[in-house]
């Protein structure tokens, strides 16, 4: 009888294993198995039978018979909480086992992501690792898009001419030139639905002074308008410089997590509320503790008037950029929900989150479900094999992680990627944050929404140069669309640019909501201004506010598509 109890016992834990999903695969094991990897030995563990089950051998009748009123028994009972059961101790027990030999970060199952520094030791290239010692004078901070101040330093202030065009191939274009005298040089900007071309010719090279046609087309030779529209509008700087700088941003949010000894879950990292001395030390270096009641800074979408986002976060000012962190263990904790939907609504929204692990669980590169999040940096203290006993062990170890899309960035990693002083941990780890999120700008998902924001706003400030220059010129009636007390434009006039602008607005809007982030429903409206070109720069104001995570328009009420099991059309991506 005792046999057959064994029996049973090890088949339904057999059968119980299935009920994990793909979490066991990261801490069941078999002891025995070994790989060439680090990250395949632990993630192929599952792919063999345990060391503990035992061989299934063929029951006599009256065992059959004893197993189908079991199965039936399991059958009526909650299947739900049978799959929410806590792991087996001897899971856990393998996990600590193997615990000190595991890196901070290790790839999912399925792949997508690229780690560094990388798991097999023997690889001698690392997207930015660096071989050598460097100092702080090699933590360059990269810029979104490095021709955006090029109109305002260079054509600004300086007599120039724009023209725009509407290109049967490369849709609208908007051309400005610029005589630079001392040089005895033409500086030219050709705007597209794709980018910004910027160059200088000397003038010496013409026999005659070029056409707005030649000088796009030495630019970009597959412009194939025949004439340019003269712009004349004695505004159109303002909205120029706006649409070349409209990506600019002196602001950034990220998120912090705290990862415990054994938190292996997106759950277990959320339900952190509880901040230890280290973790608190971590944030120090990072930025300071504020009081978000009445907090004039950048908020980073955080409440400051009604304590709804917590009563404490993490700011900073680092070399001109206010930088605000979304801290888990900051952010409202709510009992019952075990997705913590109050944090996941801000961290989930961020591009970028540095990992805080205390003890020796790896941070898989998948465990937190967001379309935004595209990379995270793991920091873990550490004790170095030269400090004694009487050390502080305050030595950091970093990891990078992000999604195989997001190209590298700086500054690189050190070798070996440890760091022993706080002013040069946090010179890192705030450049790496910022350098980050630009890189994942370039990531497949984020560049086809800007590339469609872009084409929108280009075309929309053709049609508003095109609209304003013909009114200055006594061609069309008044483009300026006067409004009412209600904020609704009257449907008399132009307003070529106004309205585009709105569309504009309204694609971006849909293109978040295929990335899984509903409109704002609720809130109260903002005071708009009462002439046509104020509201343009209202709407840009809106706009900036959405693209730098503002959850003031991008992140109120949200609820996540993965959450309600959806998916995002692929065309819309």
């Amino acid at each position: 009888m005792e046999k057959r109890n064994e029996k049973l016992f090890s088949r339904k834990r057999s059968f119980t294993f299935g009920a994990y999903g793909g979490i066991d695969k990261f801490i069941s094991g078999n002891e025995s198995s070994c790989s060439e990897s680090v990250g395949h030995s632990i993630l192929d563990i599952l792919d063999s039978p345990s060391s503990e089950s035992k061989p299934l051998t063929s029951a006599p009748s009256s065992q059959k018979v004893t197993e189908l009123f079991a199965i039936i028994e399991k059958l009526q009972g909650s299947r739900l909480d049978e799959q929410r059961c806590d792991f087996p101790p001897p899971l856990r027990t393998r996990l600590l086992k193997i615990g000190d030999g595991l890196p901070l970060i290790l790839p999912p199952k399925s792949g997508g992501y690229w780690i560094d520094p990388p798991l097999d030791k023997h690889v001698e290239t690392s997207p930015t690792l660096s071989q050598g010692g460097f100092g702080l004078e090699s933590y360059d901070i990269m810029e979104r898009d490095s021709d955006a101040k090029i109109f305002q330093e260079f054509f600004r202030h300086r007599y120039h001419h724009s023209f725009t065009a509407f290109d049967p191939s490369l849709g609208p274009i908007v051309l400005s030139v610029c005589l630079e005298e001392e040089e005895n040089r033409l500086r030219v900007i050709l705007r597209m639905k794709e980018c910004s071309l910027h160059g200088t010719f000397s003038a010496s090279l013409f026999q005659h002074f070029p056409t707005a046609v030649e000088l796009a087309k030495m630019l970009c030779s597959s412009v194939s308008v025949s004439c340019f529209e003269a712009v004349s509008y004695l505004k159109a700087p303002e909205l120029i410089m706006a649409f070349d700088e409209h990506r600019v941003s002196q602001n950034f949010k990220f998120g912090v997590l705290y990862q415990r000894e054994g938190q292996l879950t997106e759950e277990d990292i959320l339900s952190n509320t509880e901040e230890s001395e280290e973790f608190l030390e971590l944030l120090s270096i990072l930025g300071q503790t504020v009081k978000l009641q009445g907090f004039t800074g950048f908020r980073g979408g955080l409440d400051v008037s009604h304590g709804q986002t917590g009563t404490e976060a993490v700011f900073t000012s680092f070399h001109g950029r206010e930088i605000m962190f979304h801290v888990a263990t900051k952010l409202p904790f709510t009992e019952g929900d075990k997705q913590q939907l109050q944090k996941k609504r801000h961290i989930g929204n961020d591009i970028v989150a540095l990992v805080y692990q205390e003890g020796h669980t790896p941070f898989i590169s998948d465990v937190i479900r967001s379309h935004f999040l595209h990379c995270f940096i793991a920091v873990r203290r550490i004790k170095r094999e030269n400090e004694g006993e009487g050390g502080d062990g305050g030595s950091f170890q970093v990891s990078i992680t992000a999604r195989e899309d997001v190209p590298p960035f700086g500054p690189p990693l050190p070798t070996p990627p440890i760091f022993t002083e706080g002013s040069v941990l946090r010179e890192f780890l705030l450049t790496k944050l910022i350098n980050a999120e630009i890189s994942c700008y370039k990531a497949e998902k984020f560049s086809r929404l800007e590339l469609r924001t872009r084409s929108s706003l280009l075309e929309a400030l053709r049609s508003e140069l095109s609209s304003r220059s013909q009114f200055m010129l006594g061609e069309s009636s008044q483009p300026s669309i006067p409004l009412t007390e209600g904020g609704r434009s009257a449907p008399e006039g132009g307003g070529g640019f106004i309205e585009n602008f709105k569309r504009a607005i309204r694609v971006r809007s849909h293109s978040f909501d295929t990335l899984g982030v509903p409109k704002k429903t609720g809130g109260a409206a903002e005071q708009r201004p009462k002439n046509s070109h104020g509201f343009f720069f209202w709407l840009l104001k809106r706009w900036k506010k959405d693209s730098e995570g503002d959850q003031t328009s991008r992140t109120d009420n949200v609820v996540y598509t993965e959450m309600k099991g959806q998916t995002i059309p692929q065309d819309d991506l």
